[in-house]
């Protein structure tokens, strides 16, 4: 989804979190890494000057903005942990196709599987992030701005926590007692509806536990440090594959229900230590700042309203999955098993290139509570191309060697050939939604990182929800999973062309034809891209070297084309690796100096 660094936050006031972030209280680091301490207006006068579009903007906020250079540390090493994460989410999947293969007893496991689904995307991805995450950057601002009464951060925490985690806790304790009623609704043409609610009840306390989680993560990445918050899901499947190893031959799959149960309780466990370094040791009050011109939104808080516009975003967002749950309950067994595991492949490009807007997002918001909205719309604008360089590339890959990949990776054990064709089928359609699925992810934080109420995400989130119900009532008789996985595709789509259509009015200012513009080059540089691999992926047999060639094969023309189009997501994708290539030749040895 840089360097790794040995420990994680607690920093000491004044130097770089763990990561390399600069401290979140206005001081800026120089190229070494190193914040500067001192006030802006008392730095030398040789330091970098101002961009005309910005000497408006005061200097205690000019400070706080982190450096390029810090942006793709950040990003690299959030994607590092993200792959990492992602390598042990396939291997969580093998392993249970492996021991479970893809039939009524899996079936069961993912309809329970719908509860840890949904409470990732409100609770950590989404709408916990969406709430928390501006809520942070405006608590951070006024820390820095300095109030003269408590430390907002501290105050905010103390607010809002023990409000969620008593709402959190009820809720699980609903779903487990109402595990029965629930696994009815989400799949009425289930052969054994009793192994799923009992998985169900297992997998009900991620309520609460991802709850904390996504607390965690969000106060984290306000503070620039993104490290913990990276490993957690490293820490989920971690425990899921060592649960189901030891305890799966007795348990079967319940042991996966309760892997999951043990998992959520260890993402919230490993973030606690540096959360805690972060505010334990702030003083009671803030100390009064000085030169600080900007007061806008002083003291503004989580308010319900929004709250409920995120979640029902975010309900609404993952009804998707739900809706496909659904629909494939009426198919044979194993459909909602080779749906889940063609999803989870198609969707790694998706989960890396969100890598940069987990990143980016607490530096809009952060922006935006400093008033400097021309920074935060610059930086939606080349977030969204980098993520579509990143996800189109992927796509590509997954069209072209569907069958090879599925087949390396989980055609063994009970896996069959049948369901490695049937997965790859599936695979191949939804890579068609995956710049939708990532526009959308990267566009919803755009309108949510202003931290006011609005329910437009939440009306485009609506049609294509609605769009997706209706094409798969259409498409299910006549293609099966393929006709769900259509229908899943375009519905996104759908939002994702809303959002894009009314972002410029309703949330960060951006340029609408020029993104789009942008997009429709790499689009075209990505189908190419993905007939000339189909065509590699043919002339071998093996799938090892198939998908090896295809990979080098796509990512050759996709950048060749994207150069040739002057795309400026593939510049922004290459300019890190340009420039540590670059610094690595240059960089003198620590014992010439």
């Amino acid at each position: 989804m840089t360097a790794h660094p040995a420990t994680t936050g607690g920093a000491p006031d004044g130097a770089p979190d763990a990561e390399g972030a600069p401290p979140p209280d206005g001081h800026v680091a120089d190229s070494t890494g190193i914040s500067d301490p001192r006030p802006v207006e008392d730095r030398p006068h040789d330091a970098p000057a101002v961009p005309e579009g910005r000497r408006d903007i005061p200097a205690a906020r000019r400070g706080s903005a982190p450096s390029g250079r810090f942006l793709a540390r950040a990003t690299l090493l959030s994607a590092g942990l993200a792959m990492a994460a992602a390598l042990l989410g396939l291997g969580r999947d093998q392993a249970l196709a492996h021991l479970f293969g893809a039939g009524a007893e899996t079936d069961a496991f993912l309809v329970a599987w719908t509860v840890p689904e949904m409470a990732s995307t409100l609770l950590i991805e989404d709408g916990m992030a969406f709430v928390l995450v501006p809520a942070f950057s405006m608590a951070l601002a006024q820390r820095a701005r300095g109030t003269g009464g408590p430390d907002p951060v501290q105050a905010l925490i103390s607010a809002s926590l023990p409000r969620l985690c008593l709402a959190l806790a009820g809720t699980a304790a609903v779903f487990a007692a109402g595990a029965p009623l629930l696994v009815s609704v989400l799949a009425p043409g289930l052969s054994d509806p009793s192994l799923a609610v009992s998985c169900t009840r297992l997998t009900a306390t991620c309520v609460l536990s991802f709850g904390l989680a996504g607390y965690c993560s969000a106060a984290l990445r306000a503070h620039r440090n993104y490290l913990a918050p990276g490993a957690i899901y490293i820490a989920y499947n971690v425990a899921i594959i060592i649960t189901m190893l030891v305890i799966g031959e007795s348990w079967g799959v319940r042991s996966a229900a309760l892997g999951v149960a043990i998992g959520g309780c260890l993402m919230a466990v490993v973030q606690v230590p540096p959360l805690w370094r972060r505010i334990a040791g702030r003083d009671e009050r803030c100390a009064t700042a000085s030169g600080s011109e900007y007061d806008g939104d002083r003291g503004r808080s989580i308010v319900p309203a929004l709250v409920c516009a995120v979640l029902l975003f975010a309900l609404c967002r993952q009804s998707q999955v739900l809706i496909e749950r659904y629909f494939a309950s009426g198919l044979p067994a194993g459909a909602i098993s080779h749906l889940n595991y063609a999803q989870k492949i198609a969707q790694l490009p998706m989960s890396l290139s969100m890598m940069v807007c987990v990143v980016t997002f607490p530096v809009v918001a952060r922006a935006i509570a400093e008033g400097d909205t021309r920074r935060a719309g610059d930086r939606v604008e080349r977030d969204l191309a980098l993520m579509a360089s990143i996800v189109l590339l992927g796509a590509a890959v997954v069209v072209a060697c569907a069958p090879q990949i599925v087949q390396l990776l989980f055609q063994r054990g009970a896996f069959t050939g049948e369901d490695t064709a049937a997965t790859a089928a599936v695979m191949r359609v939804y890579a068609v939604g995956l710049l939708g699925h990532t526009l959308v992810g990267a566009l919803v934080r755009s309108y949510f990182s202003t931290g006011r109420i609005t329910w437009f995400p939440l009306g485009a989130m609506g049609a294509g929800a609605l769009a997706t119900v209706v094409l798969s009532a259409w498409a299910v008789d006549p293609w099966g999973a393929r006709g769900i996985a259509a229908a899943n595709a375009a519905g996104i789509t759908l939002t994702a062309l809303l959002l894009l259509h009314g972002l410029g009015a309703r949330a960060v200012p951006v340029h609408i034809r020029r993104v789009g513009t942008e997009l429709a080059r790499l689009v075209y540089a990505a189908v190419c891209a993905g007939g000339a691999g189909l065509f590699c992926a043919e002339l071998f047999d093996s799938p090892a070297a198939a998908v090896a060639v295809c990979c080098m094969c796509v990512t050759g023309v996709f950048l060749l084309l994207a150069r040739l189009l002057d795309a400026a997501g593939v510049r922004s994708l290459l300019l890190p690796v340009t420039h540590f290539v670059r610094s690595s030749v240059t960089r003198k040895p620590r014992h010439g100096r």
